[in-house]
């Protein structure tokens, strides 16, 4: 998919496992606070993105359409 893709983080759930950034190292980072954040806002991976979403335990990843805000990961 070359789609511009949205990636959002609930701060709220993170707990920092790190499992998301080692899954999607040019997308995804952990903070100084500990939690994952996005490197940028905007990804086109959408393999690698819905892999890291899938390894979040907490469920605090979402992937969602630029377009149109909708959720394509994880479903």
């Amino acid at each position: 998919m070359n789609e511009d893709l949205t990636i959002r983080v609930d701060q709220t759930r993170c707990v920092g496992t790190g499992q998301c950034a080692r899954t999607a190292p040019d997308a995804l980072t952990l903070g100084r606070n500990g939690r994952a954040q996005p490197r940028d806002q905007h990804s086109t991976d959408l393999d690698t993105l819905t892999e890291a979403a899938d390894f979040c335990p907490v469920e605090a990843i979402t992937i969602h359409l630029a377009s149109t805000g909708e959720q394509v990961a994880p479903l």
